[in-house]
C-alpha cells in the first residue's frame, strides 16, 4: 500500500506566507523559509509553495526564494504561481524546486501540459484545479479563484491526465479555510476517473478531517495551511493519529 502524504502549503504574497478564507481576507503567517525548515524537520512529506499574486516581474523573486528554501530542506517541494512557459519551469527547477504546479495557464493553453510533461517528465508536473459548486456542478475557476470558466472539474481532470500531468492538486473553494473538512465526495469521484495521484486541498480543521479524506475521499495526499502555520495541528501528532486509523504514513 502506498503511504499517504501530508503536505503543508505556503501561500506566498510579497515574499511572506499568508492565509485566507475562501481565497480572501489574507493574514500574515510568517517567513516562508523559516516555516519550510520547521516543516521539513517536523515530519512533512512534501511542501507546496504557491505565489498567489504572481506576475512576471515577481518571477525572479520567487526563484530566489525557491533557492533559499532548497538550501534548508531535504524533502520534495512544488512551486506554483504565474508559471506559463518552459522557461519559467526551467528556472524554478534549476533553482531547486522538485515539481511545478500550473493552474490558470494550463486552462488557457492546455498544450502547455503536453510540452512540460514531454520536456521535464510527468513526475514534475502538477496541475492545480480550483473549483466551486455552481448550480450543483463543480466549475473550474482561474486567477486565484476570481474568474469562473465554463469547464467542469471532472472533464478537466481527465484531460490533464491525458495530456501528461503527473498529479492533480484539487482545491475546493467552497471548503477552503472553513475548517469543516475536505470535499470528500468530489475527491472520491475524481479518484475513480483518473489514475494519477490526487492531493486534497481546502477545509482541514481537525485531525479527523485528514482521516476522512484518506478513507472516504480516497485522496493520495492531503494539503493544509493554517492548521499547520498556527500550530493547531502538529504534523507528527497527525501522523500518529492516521497510523491509529490504519492509514499508512511515513513517520
Amino acid at each position: 500500500m502506498l503511504t499517504k502524504r501530508i503536505i503543508p502549503c505556503l501561500d506566498i504574497k510579497n515574499g511572506r506566507t499568508v492565509k485566507g478564507v475562501n481565497f480572501v481576507d489574507l493574514r500574515d503567517a510568517g517567513d516562508p523559509v523559516e516555516l519550510a525548515e520547521i516543516y521539513a524537520q517536523n515530519g512533512a512529506d512534501e511542501l507546496v509553495f504557491l505565489d498567489i499574486s504572481a506576475t512576471e516581474e515577481k518571477r525572479k523573486t520567487l526563484a530566489e526564494l525557491v533557492m533559499r528554501v532548497a538550501q534548508k530542506i531535504n524533502i520534495p517541494f512544488t512551486v506554483g504561481g504565474g508559471i506559463s512557459s518552459v522557461e519559467d519551469v526551467e528556472l524554478l527547477l534549476n533553482s531547486g524546486a522538485d515539481k511545478v504546479s500550473i493552474n490558470s495557464s494550463a486552462v488557457k493553453n492546455p498544450q502547455l501540459i503536453n510540452e512540460l510533461a514531454a520536456k521535464f517528465g510527468s513526475q514534475c508536473i502538477v496541475v492545480a484545479i480550483d473549483a466551486k459548486q455552481i448550480d450543483g456542478a463543480w466549475i473550474v475557476h482561474l486567477v486565484g479563484g476570481k474568474v469562473p470558466t465554463n469547464i467542469k472539474l471532472f472533464d478537466w481532470a481527465k484531460e490533464v491526465e491525458q495530456r501528461g500531468a503527473g498529479e492533480i492538486l484539487f482545491t475546493s473553494m467552497d471548503h477552503d479555510g472553513t475548517k469543516n473538512g475536505f470535499a470528500n465526495e468530489a475527491l472520491a469521484r475524481l479518484g475513480t476517473l483518473v489514475n494519477i495521484p490526487i492531493i486534497a486541498s481546502g477545509g482541514a480543521g481537525i485531525m479527523q478531517h485528514f482521516v476522512d479524506t484518506f478513507k472516504d475521499g480516497k485522496a493520495d495526499a492531503a494539503l493544509a495551511a493554517s492548521v499547520f502555520h498556527f500550530k493547531e495541528i502538529e504534523i507528527l501528532d497527525l501522523k500518529k493519529e492516521l497510523k491509529n486509523n490504519d492509514i499508512e504514513v511515513r513517520i
